[in-house]
Parts: structure tokens; C-alpha cells; sequence
């Protein structure tokens, strides 16, 4: 007796362990797909609009349409940058001095304008200019359309290529786990119909099941997430600073978290519930093969 349950003891740890390591690999997904979001709006926020403004425009007006524009649901930041500042930051970026050369500094005042991850696209930043040149003080206004249009497309593939791996990693999890779960089942299908010949229902017979299941499903979620937390942190710890990021987010590893406890907690209750279901439909002669 103490032999039998010695291993099926033995059996639960393995199952749970088992389990812990496809949870490993699903949070590890998530939590790769959360940062490929994060950088990729880090990376749209860094889009900017120039506004140029008119020669000889009060810098109180400027500084007034500056603060309308930061209502604006499409600025995430905005940089008032004067003519003077222009002009210092052109020569030390192209080594020319146009006031040397002219006598005069050329270079108008501007306003640039960080945009919004969500407004960051050709179609929403061509509604954005045409409303900015409405204003009265505004010369010009400049984007690069083409960077814009790259971004966007290659921030596309790289999500359609997540999500599909993703899609695959989801269903081979599963198949892992309904494997690992039913061979723990397999040890009881004698047992399983034996409670069906005597008028259990179908519910009662599977509800330890999927009670043990949901808990084995739980604890291989605490060991997952004890394994990613430990893997987050080291990232921070050898490349955040290097990196310039923050790898232990609040909301990510929130996220990722629950994530791999809802995930092991469901997978494993389903998993249960076919395996039980399956014994169940089958004839008692047909549990020796």
C-alpha cells in the first residue's frame, strides 16, 4: 500500500513538473510578445512631425499653439526649439555655420511633435498635417513618410510571425499537457469504470480528477513563474542597463504571470476532462489494450 502510494506521489511531482516546463515555454512567449509591443512602441513614439513656424512669429504664440497641440490626443511629447537652438544644433551635427556664410541665420523656429504609437501610420499622420497647416503660424510641416511606411510594415510581419509561432506553441502545450495528464488518469481508468458500472455519474467521477489537475495545474504555474520572474531578472540584472530597458515592468510581468496560472489551471482541467471522458466511452475489455 505504502509502495502505491509512493508512486503515485511520484507521479503527481512528475506530472507537475512536466507541466511547469510547457508553462515555462508559454510565459516565455508572452512575455517575449509583451516586450516585442513595448519596443515596438518605444520605437513609434520616437516618430516626429516638424512643424516649422513663420519668420518673425511671437514666441508667446508659439508657445500658446504648443500648449493647445499637447492636449491633442496624438502628441505624446512635444520640443519647442528656437531658431538659435537650430542653428547651434546644425553645426554640430553637419560642422556648417550658416551666419558665417550668410550673415544671417536662415533657420526658422519649430515645434517637434513625438506622436502617439496609435497615430504613428501614414493615414492618420496625413490627417495630422493637414489639420497643423491650417494654423496660422505654421510655414511647413515634415515627416518622413517612407520611415514611417517601413516601420509599420515591419512592425506587421514580425507580429503576424509571433503570432503564428505562438498559435503553434499554443496547441503543441496543449497536446504536452493532455498527454501528461492522461497518463497520470491512465493508472485509474480501472477505477473510472468500475464507478461508472455502479451508477456513478459521469461528474462525480470526474470531479477529483479535475480537482487534482487543476491543482497539479496551479502548482507547475508557481514553479513556472518562479523560473520566468528569476529569468526576467537576470535579463535586467546583465542587460537592462546595457540595453537601455526595462525588462521588469509592473503590467508585463503582471501580465505574463496570470497569464501562465489561468493557462496551466485551464489546460490542465480539459486535459482531466477528456482523458476521464474517454475511459468513460469505452468498453472495460477495451482498458487492457
Amino acid at each position: 500500500m505504502s509502495r502505491r502510494l509512493h508512486r503515485e506521489r511520484g507521479s503527481r511531482v512528475v506530472s507537475t513538473i512536466s507541466i511547469a516546463l510547457v508553462l515555462v515555454m508559454i510565459g516565455a512567449l508572452v512575455y517575449i510578445l509583451l516586450n516585442a509591443r513595448a519596443v515596438s512602441d518605444h520605437v513609434m513614439r520616437n516618430i516626429s512631425v516638424l512643424v516649422v513656424i513663420k519668420e518673425n512669429t511671437n514666441e508667446a504664440e508659439i508657445r500658446r499653439v504648443q500648449k493647445i497641440l499637447d492636449t491633442r490626443p496624438f502628441t505624446y511629447s512635444s520640443l519647442y526649439v528656437t531658431s538659435e537652438q537650430a542653428d547651434k544644433s546644425f553645426k554640430e551635427e553637419m560642422g556648417e555655420d550658416f551666419e558665417a556664410i550668410l550673415g544671417t541665420n536662415p533657420l526658422l523656429p519649430s515645434v517637434e511633435i513625438k506622436v502617439n504609437p496609435r497615430y504613428a501610420n501614414n493615414d492618420s499622420l496625413a490627417v495630422i498635417e493637414k489639420g497643423l497647416r491650417a494654423l496660422d503660424i505654421v510655414h511647413d510641416v515634415h515627416y518622413q513618410k517612407l520611415l514611417v511606411q517601413d516601420i509599420n510594415e515591419n512592425t506587421r510581419r514580425i507580429t503576424l510571425c509571433f503570432l503564428s509561432v505562438a498559435a503553434v506553441l499554443m496547441l503543441i502545450s496543449f497536446t504536452l499537457i493532455r498527454n501528461t495528464i492522461h497518463l497520470a488518469v491512465y493508472s485509474q481508468r480501472f477505477l473510472i469504470k468500475t464507478m461508472q458500472l455502479v451508477g456513478a455519474r459521469p461528474g462525480f467521477i470526474a470531479r477529483p480528477f479535475l480537482s487534482g489537475c487543476a491543482w497539479r495545474g496551479f502548482f507547475g504555474a508557481l514553479v513556472a513563474n518562479v523560473l520566468l520572474l528569476s529569468g526576467a531578472f537576470f535579463l535586467q540584472e546583465n542587460y537592462g542597463q546595457v540595453l537601455e530597458y526595462d525588462f521588469l515592468q509592473a503590467r508585463t510581468l503582471l501580465v505574463t504571470v496570470s497569464f501562465v496560472v489561468i493557462c496551466g489551471i485551464l489546460l490542465s482541467l480539459l486535459s482531466a476532462w477528456f482523458s476521464v471522458r474517454r475511459y468513460l466511452n469505452r468498453d472495460f475489455n477495451d482498458l487492457y489494450t
